[in-house]
């Protein structure tokens, strides 16, 4: 049995009037953006039909009973604050040039034609505003490996693509959606002020450096254990190359003047030797000198072996 033609009218006239219901919905609840960075806020809203729509605006950290102010009409948002929606459906705004100051709670409002027919968007959007940290230790030793990590306070609501930076030098092969650099068998050539960066549209969100020492592999004579590789590192190296040069030469001399120095108060074994030689000769000479010399004594007829035998035969 069909419908009474009555109940079927009031259907359609209810369908056409009351398809939409107030409300306004975010696409993010919570967008965590980088400082001066750009952040956008996408919203709709739908109203019942009937109603024209007088002024939309969006608004921040609303009060019960309270009028809630326009932020295009705030000194410091209008220049910083574009509205992309329109009078249908879309509500996304951009705001751009982010700081700290900015950190609160947005929300959408629209007033129709209808005295006292008013409708704000609440809970809205709760922004927070961060910067870009590198993480590093402050020192590696030679050979090891090491990881930097590019941080911020929350997670950052757009997919970033993260690039590293050396001494202000980009790292080309370092930019991916990775947010950490490793660095494998580090050398003293990957010593130096490292930093991060998100790149958004033309320019690029840099982190402050961090400054990486590389300290020298336990080895063989090296008396520097630590260089830190800034930009005038290589000066800093000269220099301790020329002071070592310096104190190698010092304790050569020094260790020189103390042989010198020992030679001139010990006399050697040779001179020794000399002087003793000497002392000995004199008394030898003494003896031979003091030894009393024998009387000649004449006999005919005896050999030269008989003269100088000290016995000697009795007459008989």
């Amino acid at each position: 049995m069909a419908p009474p033609l009555s109940l079927v009218i009031l259907l359609v006239i209810h369908r056409a009037y009351g398809q939409y219901e107030w409300g306004v919905k975010y696409r993010d609840s919570h967008i965590c953006a980088l400082k001066n960075s750009s952040v956008i806020m996408s919203c709709t809203y739908t109203y019942p039909t009937g109603y024209k729509i007088m002024k939309l605006f969006w608004t921040k950290n609303p009060r019960k009973g309270e009028e809630s102010p326009d932020l295009s009409e705030d000194p410091e948002y209008s220049q910083r604050l574009q509205y992309l929606g329109d009078k249908q459906q879309s509500c996304t705004i951009r705001l751009s040039h982010v700081t700290q100051k900015d950190e609160d709670e947005y929300c959408f409002r629209f007033i129709t034609d209808k005295p006292d027919v008013k409708w704000i968007g609440y809970p809205g959007v709760n922004l927070t505003v961060t910067d870009l940290q590198v993480e590093a230790p402050e020192r590696v030793t030679e050979g090891h490996s090491v990881s930097l990590t590019c941080k911020s306070s929350c997670t950052l609501t757009d997919r970033a693509t993260f690039i590293w930076y050396r001494n202000s030098q980009p790292l080309t092969e370092r930019r991916d959606r990775n947010n950490q650099l490793l660095l494998q068998s580090v050398r003293r050539e990957d010593a130096g002020r490292y930093s991060c960066a998100v790149q958004e549209h033309n320019h690029y969100l840099i982190s402050p450096d961090v400054q990486l020492n590389v300290m020298f592999h336990p080895g063989a004579d090296r008396n520097v254990i630590v260089i830190a590789a800034t930009s005038g590192g290589s000066f800093i190296i000269i220099i301790i190359i020329i002071i070592i040069i310096i104190l190698f030469i010092m304790k050569w001399i020094k260790r020189r003047s103390t042989i010198q120095e020992y030679e001139t108060n010990d006399p050697s074994a040779s001179s020794y030797a000399a002087l003793d030689l000497k002392s000995r000769s004199d008394d030898l000479y003494n003896t031979l000198t003091t030894v009393p010399p024998t009387p000649a004594v004449q006999h005919s007829g005896s050999s030269e072996y008989e003269n100088l035998s000290p016995y000697r035969k009795t007459p008989q």
